[in-house]
């Protein structure tokens, strides 16, 4: 267990954190999951800009990391694009 304020103080703070990190990248997980659903490509094409800041922020913020996220933006593009094939 902790002895000291700084630690105790960092423990606290770390699991603040990793609770933020860990909603944020559920609510991005269930975005890109529900766009990907979607077949509508005038939806689609509201709904990508959105996901892809909800991406972005992530891999900013080191949450994934930035090759993860742009791969996800490019499938994503690809996805949206096709729709009206």
């Amino acid at each position: 267990m902790a002895n000291h304020a700084s630690s105790k103080k960092r423990i606290r703070s770390s699991e603040t954190r990793r609770l933020r990190n860990r909603y944020q990248a559920k609510t991005t997980r269930n975005a890109v999951r529900d766009l990907r659903a979607v077949t509508n490509k005038e939806e689609a094409i509201a709904a990508l800009p959105k996901v892809k800041s909800m991406l972005d922020k992530l891999a900013k913020r080191n949450i994934i990391h930035k090759n993860k996220a742009g791969n996800l933006v490019s499938k994503l593009t690809k996805h949206v694009v096709a729709l009206g094939k």
